[in-house]
């Protein structure tokens, strides 16, 4: 198998995000497949390569680029054109398009779709965020009565629904760092997640939304928004609530009575195999094999099949007009 370098802006500080550790988990499940590496290209960081540096380097026919930083893809894409390219596309919604040569792995539904239908002649394949198995229900007592993230929150959830909470239960807002967010969970018996106003401003979906799917694995009773990834998993009424739900006074309500019956979230583990690391490193494999042998071909035939190009489409839906134009001149005669 080609090395796997993994393209990001830097491994840390500004860039500190959950996608940034999603990429990174991915690369260390990718290191145990096939070599890969991380190579920075907004900041020199000590003992990892940089892509000006990389891009010097006489042959690079053994090495696939990982594009995954949304916002800089297209800039990427083009300085990376002339070598065989991943897109590991975790939001949707940046506009750009995307060569045919140019693989695309999502990490959840809603954004394999919103590919297949921008880049139909693409591999496209879905290989989901993992959860590692720390995220379980360690069923102890739970002092926290609702958890909230302030991060991604949305203004409602934060200057609405929590005050009004405040003043009947127990609610613990979180604004830092959690070193161990598995224990935090297990504290809590309600958690809350609301990233749709976070989003609508970024201009971009929710690529998976992880910890929602954390705190279910951990026995809490989850309302969250339904935007983006979170659709994937997201069950409402059966293994979640959606929060936001017509009224203030509604969303309280639906709280407290999850508070005065609590019961742990049941997450069957076969629901949860899917994130899993076996079942993650097990697709992982089956992808960068079948991608490997895509790029063999690749490198001896041309891309034949036409694409979904402006001036096509608006070829395309001439014809479709003149087609509706011709049958009802046929049926009115």
């Amino acid at each position: 198998m080609r090395t796997l370098y993994f393209l990001l802006p830097g491994t840390g500080g500004k860039f500190a995000c959950g996608g940034l550790w999603a990429e990174l988990k991915t690369l260390k499940m990718a290191q145990k497949i096939c070599p890969a590496e991380v190579v920075t290209y907004r900041q020199r960081e000590k003992d990892t390569l940089f892509l000006d540096d990389v891009l010097q380097q006489p042959n690079l026919d053994n090495v696939i680029f990982v594009l995954s930083w949304g916002f800089d893809v297209p800039k990427l894409a083009a300085r990376v054109r002339s070598h065989p390219t991943i897109y590991h596309a975790h939001s949707a919604g940046y506009g750009f398009q995307l060569p045919a040569s140019v693989p695309i792995i999502t990490v959840s539904r809603n954004t394999l779709g919103y590919w297949g239908q921008k880049a139909p002649n693409n591999l496209l394949y879905y290989l989901p965020n993992e959860i590692s198995d720390s995220f379980q229900n360690l069923n102890q007592e739970r002092d926290i009565d609702v958890l909230v993230q302030v991060r991604k929150s949305s203004r409602y959830l934060l200057n609405q629904l929590v005050p009004a909470l405040q003043q009947v239960c127990n609610v613990y807002v979180v604004d830092h760092y959690i070193e161990d967010l598995p224990g935090l969970f297990n504290r809590a018996k309600v958690y809350l997640y609301d990233s749709a106003e976070y989003w609508a401003l970024q201009g971009v979906s929710e690529g998976f939304g992880l910890q929602p799917l954390e705190a279910f694995a951990c026995g809490c009773q989850v309302f969250s928004s339904l935007n983006g990834g979170l659709s994937d998993y997201l069950d409402p009424g059966f293994n979640c609530h959606k929060i936001a739900g017509y009224s203030l006074a509604f969303d309280t309500q639906r709280i407290l009575r999850v508070l005065e019956n609590f019961e742990p979230s049941k997450a069957p583990e076969l629901f949860l195999e899917e994130y899993r690391t076996p079942n993650i490193l097990q697709k992982l494999q089956l992808i960068l094999q079948d991608i490997n042998q895509f790029f063999d071909h690749q490198h001896r035939h041309a891309s034949d099949i036409p694409s979904f190009t402006k001036t096509r489409l608006f070829k395309l839906s001439l014809e479709m007009m003149w087609q509706k134009i011709q049958k009802r001149y046929l049926h009115s005669r």
